[in-house]
Order: C-alpha cells, then sequence, then structure tokens
C-alpha cells in the first residue's frame, strides 16, 4: 500500500488502528498471568510505540519494513507466552498492509494467519474449525478491506486526472472560442470598412475630381475642392490600410510619441503643443491604439466644439503606468451633460470604454467658459515586454472619426 496519507480519512483510520493495537496490547498486560507474558506484551507494546511515533516509518520502505519485523518478533514472543496475544493479529494485518507492497504484505498477512492458528492450536490443544475460521477470515476481510479501498483510491485519482484534464480542454477551448471570435469580429470590420466607409471615400473622390474639371480656370472654389479631394484620399488610404491589416495607420511607420507628434501638423489655426514626461518604454499595440485615437479624438473636439486657441498634449510615462492629458483653453462644457455624439463621433463615451477595457480610467474636467482637461491612465502590464495588456486585451483597431 502507499506509504502515503491519502486523504484525513485515512489518517484517521491509520489513528483508530494504532489506538485498536495498543488496546489489545494493553488487555493482553492486563490479563498476563505471571512476569514474562506481561514484560513480552510490554515488550511489543514499546516496540509498537517507538514506530507510530516516528515519521520515518511512513516516509521509507526499508525502515518501515523493518520496524513490522522488530514488531512482528515481539508479537511472535507474546503469542508464545499468550493465547491473548492472538487478538493482535488482527489490526497486525493491517499494518502489513498498510506498510508493505503488495508483493510483500500479503506473504506477511499469510504468515501471522499461520502464527495465529498455531498459537491458537498449541495453548488450546484443540482441533476445532474456529480456530482456522477465525484468522484466516480476519485475514481476507484485511485484504479485501485494504486492496478495495486502493481500487477505489486509484479509480478516483484517474478520475481527478481526467477533470483536471477536462477543466484544461474548457479553458483551451473557451481560449480559441475567444480567438475566433476577434478574428471573425475584425473580418467582419475590415468587410463593412471596405464595402461602405472605403467605397463612400472612393465616390467622393470621383465626384469631387469631375467637379474640378467643370470648373472655370482660375475659380476660387477650385482650392477647396481640391483640399477635399486630398482628404478624401488620404482618408481613403487610411481606410484601405485597416482592411489590409487592421493596424492603426498612425502607428505604422513610427511610434507613439512619434505619432502624437505628428498631430501637431494638421492642427490648423491653434497652437498645438506636445512633450513627453518620464523615459518612454515600449508599450503594447492596444497600448499605442488606444492612446493615440484618445488623442485623436481629444484634439477633434477642441478644435470641431470647443474653438481653442491652444491645445496642449502630454505624454508621461511613470513607473507603474503611462498617462495622456490633453488640455485646451476652449469653451468648455458641462461633462455630466454630455452624451454620445448622434454623428457617429468617437466621443467621451467611447474614450472611457476603451480606457477601462485596458484596466485603465478617464477623468475629465471642464466647465463652460474654462477650457477642458482630459486626461486617461493605463497601468502598464506586469511583463514589460509589450506583448501583453491587462483587461481584455484592450480592443481591436478599428476606425473611428473624431467627436
Amino acid at each position: 500500500m502507499d506509504l502515503r496519507p491519502h486523504s484525513p480519512a485515512v489518517t484517521a483510520l491509520r489513528l483508530c488502528l494504532y489506538a485498536l493495537f495498543a488496546g489489545l496490547l494493553a488487555l493482553a498486560a492486563v490479563r498476563a498471568d505471571g512476569p514474562a507474558p506481561l514484560a513480552a506484551a510490554l515488550g511489543t507494546g514499546a516496540v509498537f510505540a517507538a514506530g507510530a511515533l516516528s515519521g520515518a516509518v511512513h516516509r521509507s520502505r526499508r525502515r518501515a519494513a523493518l520496524w513490522l519485523a522488530a514488531l512482528s518478533a515481539a508479537w511472535l514472543v507474546l503469542l508464545a507466552l499468550s493465547p491473548d496475544g492472538l487478538w493482535a493479529a488482527f489490526p497486525l494485518y493491517f499494518l502489513h498492509l498498510h506498510l508493505l507492497p503488495v508483493r510483500w504484505s500479503l506473504p506477511a498477512v499469510a504468515a501471522t494467519a499461520a502464527a495465529a492458528i498455531a498459537s491458537f492450536l498449541v495453548h488450546t490443544e484443540r482441533l476445532t474449525a474456529g480456530a482456522f475460521i477465525g484468522p484466516l477470515l480476519g485475514a481476507a476481510v484485511a485484504v479485501a478491506t485494504v486492496l478495495g479501498y486502493e481500487a477505489l483510491y486509484r479509480e478516483s485519482e484517474r478520475r481527478r486526472a481526467l477533470i483536471e484534464e477536462l477543466v484544461a480542454t474548457r479553458a483551451e477551448l473557451a481560449a480559441a472560442e475567444r480567438t475566433a471570435g476577434v478574428l471573425a469580429e475584425r473580418e467582419r470590420l475590415a468587410q463593412e470598412i471596405h464595402d461602405t466607409l472605403a467605397q463612400g471615400l472612393s465616390s467622393i473622390q470621383l465626384l469631387l475630381r469631375a467637379a474640378q474639371r467643370l470648373l472655370p480656370e482660375g475659380s476660387p472654389v477650385g482650392p477647396h475642392i481640391e483640399q477635399a479631394r486630398a482628404a478624401a484620399q488620404d482618408n481613403l488610404a487610411e481606410a484601405r490600410r485597416f482592411v489590409r491589416a487592421l493596424t492603426p495607420p498612425g502607428l505604422e511607420h513610427g511610434s507613439l510619441t512619434g505619432a502624437l507628434e505628428r498631430l501637431r501638423a494638421p492642427a490648423g489655426d491653434p497652437a498645438v503643443a506636445f512633450s513627453v514626461s518620464g523615459t518612454p518604454v515600449a508599450l503594447p499595440t492596444p497600448y499605442e491604439v488606444a492612446l493615440l485615437r484618445i488623442a485623436q479624438s481629444a484634439l477633434g473636439n477642441a478644435l470641431r466644439h470647443a474653438r481653442a486657441a491652444r491645445v496642449e498634449i502630454t505624454l508621461s510615462f511613470m513607473e507603474t503606468s503611462v498617462s495622456l492629458d490633453v488640455v485646451d483653453d476652449g469653451a468648455g462644457f458641462a461633462p455630466a451633460d454630455v452624451r454620445r455624439d448622434g454623428d457617429g463621433g468617437f466621443g467621451l463615451p467611447a474614450m472611457r470604454a476603451r480606457a477601462e477595457s485596458l484596466g485603465g480610467r478617464l477623468s475629465v474636467e471642464s466647465a463652460p467658459g474654462q477650457g477642458t482637461a482630459l486626461a486617461v491612465t493605463l497601468p502598464l502590464p506586469a511583463s514589460g515586454n509589450g506583448e501583453a495588456a491587462p483587461g481584455n486585451g484592450g480592443p481591436g483597431p478599428g476606425v473611428e472619426s473624431a467627436a
């Protein structure tokens, strides 16, 4: 039998077995007829106590075998001097089965049963069926109990391993399904962008080009149409890049700081200032996407709605987080009254959702006539290798228009 205690129940049974053996030895000592049987009972008890209290017996088969050999020898002496030693045979069966391998325990049980039968015949000097049936039946019950428990334990272990494998397989399947869902959603978004946004921009460009050809030479409307056509062309190219790779075009050819720096170029009249605080570190792609899109949206809000004269964008790298601050001196608003834009713009609710999806937070401070300060803070990934992000991994790249 395995030396390890399989469960608290087995430990309790072992303690009960020890108590039974000790009680039977005590009974033999009390009923001892003379000093020799008493000394034999006490000696057997001493050998038993030495092994029962030693943890090494339960950790080493060799020490367990030596202890059982000494205990059996002391018990045989008691058995030869007193018929009361016969009672200790039953718990001794379980000790053999509990501490020895099957190939050793079964012969030990058979030898113990034979010694018990021989002791009964010697002390009673009578040949009866009970002299054989009692020890043999006790040995059979002990063997069936222990081997049956071992079979149940092995089956339980197999079931436990199977359950663990099923749980692991279910987790892998769920991860695969999530990955497949993400890929399917990206494919759907690419198809939608291609069929709607890209086709629409292409049509707008063609119509503007046709209108440009119909304009008379030197028309004051010509430069505006050319600017509109160029804007449509640029956005069409960006949409096509999204369809090809669903990666943020602003990050294709540089870092996040470079992409934020380039936001200054198309800003127009307001003075847009960009600065970096702390030591820049590599960020996961979802982080860069989120921060770039939030900056684009916040800058668009400052230009479209707040009519700001100056916008300051600050990217701060700290020990455990990265933050983006966008501050403008525009008209301001009451944040509590903001609702998602009706024209499909990105909007503050979507900015907040994007930040929270990465385990971060977004705060807005503003009041009518006092400008707006927007701050988003994202916790840096623990791995620091830019391959993973907290939360649900962040939103996949997509196409949003600045509100």
